[in-house]
């Protein structure tokens, strides 16, 4: 093999690997966006389903916030993702959807105490997701988003634990 051939293949080399982990650096960030924004429509729709089916006010005024917040912040993220050429969710994952399912089954102040419950546990999954984001992702931007969307999010959560607290089981 001739000096022009081996470092041919050694500039070839270095860029299948720069490539590789462009596309690494890639799905990492569209895992995020895909997540994120599957967590969120899951929280608008369940929070439609506690608009209708809640019986207390206080369920219902968080109902409407994790409509508004959420709506948001899915915004945002879309336009982030848009920027970056991610794809966002067009729906909740599987295991929300069931988790939405238990909740049409419910009704009245058992309805309340589901929903409350089930918020607590969304929004830790939702933060976790979040702070491992901040931790080790590699996307700037989306870094910065999750980031600044944690303190909402821990927000959503104190006041879900209230729910909780006053409708739901105390675990």
């Amino acid at each position: 093999m001739t000096k022009t051939t081996k470092t041919f293949f050694s500039g070839a080399f270095a860029l299948l690997v720069g490539l590789a982990a462009n596309m690494a650096v890639a799905a990492e960030g569209d895992n995020f966006v895909d997540e994120a924004s599957a967590k969120g429509i899951a929280e608008i729709e369940t929070a439609k389903m506690a608009l209708d089916k809640g019986t207390s006010e206080d369920v219902k005024q968080f109902a409407q916030k994790m409509i508004d917040d959420h709506t948001k912040a899915n915004q945002e993220l879309a336009q982030l993702a848009q920027q970056k050429d991610l794809e966002m969710s067009d729906e909740a994952t599987l295991m929300d959807k069931a988790k939405a399912m238990i909740l049409k089954l419910r009704d009245g102040e058992n309805f309340d105490k589901a929903y409350a419950n089930n918020q607590v546990v969304a929004h830790e999954q939702t933060i976790e997701l979040y702070q491992e984001y901040v931790e080790s992702g590699d996307n700037a931007d989306l870094k910065q988003f999750a980031q600044k969307s944690l303190p909402k999010l821990e927000e959503h959560l104190k006041h879900a634990k209230e729910l909780q607290a006053k409708h739901g089981d105390k675990n």
